[in-house]
């Protein structure tokens, strides 16, 4: 059995009992950071091999985790912070499992895209979630051309490097939205601030970006 643990995206109390037992019961856990990994088990006095599973060396790895499957172990997968998959790496090792007809078990948990919504104030009815674009400008202005006319409310990851120049791209191709910032989700700092796009950028250039955010914006003509 492979199983896609999710685990916190910052504060190691948003772990579920369930995650726990699962960790505790495989034979092995294949983190995307096994440095971060261990602060978690340590936490819980959990104690397992681990072994790195990364966007780097996926594909081998991948090989190595369907075969330890195909021998009768137990194996959990592991991201630094919420669920495996989500713009983290699982998709080809997920893949490659269901074809090898070994069953594949979700222990759901924190996410970063629900957290968000939830407290966004912005329609969640529908929305699309696109990750984190690609850092080539013309490839990303491409993409959010193609975004500006969606109706659903538009989620995207960033980092504190890109983020101003996210929110002015924003603001030169949608024009004037509503959109929520959230940033350092669950951690000691964190903070979620709405309002209008340009009030956001403003506010944003006027002081240094720090932590992860997770962008929201509302869709055309909402």
């Amino acid at each position: 059995m492979l199983y896609i643990v999710a685990t916190p995206i910052g504060n190691l109390e948003d772990i579920t009992l369930r995650a726990l037992r699962v960790l505790g019961e495989v034979d092995f856990i294949a983190a995307e950071d096994t440095r971060e990994t261990r602060k978690l088990l340590f936490k819980y006095k959990i104690k397992k091999p681990l072994f790195s599973y990364y966007k780097d060396n996926e594909r081998k790895m991948a090989g190595k985790i369907l075969q330890l499957l195909k021998e009768g172990r137990k194996i959990a997968l592991v991201s630094d912070r919420g669920t495996p998959g989500i713009s983290d790496p699982a998709y080809l090792l997920v893949k490659l499992v269901r074809e090898a007809k070994i069953p594949v078990a979700s222990i759901p948990g924190a996410c970063a895209i629900t957290a968000a919504l939830s407290i966004c104030g912005l329609p969640t009815t529908n929305f699309t979630f696109l990750g984190f674009l690609p850092r080539k400008k013309g490839k990303r202005r491409k993409i959010l051309g193609e975004l500006s006319q969606r109706s659903e409310t538009l989620i995207f990851y960033e980092s504190p490097f890109r983020i101003l120049a996210l929110l002015e791209e924003l603001l030169g191709i949608f024009g004037e939205r509503r959109i929520a910032i959230c940033r350092e989700l669950t951690k000691k700092f964190e903070e979620t601030v709405s309002g209008a796009l340009s009030d956001l950028l403003r506010s944003h250039r006027e002081k240094k970006p720090k932590g992860e955010f997770v962008i929201l914006v509302e869709g055309k003509n909402v």
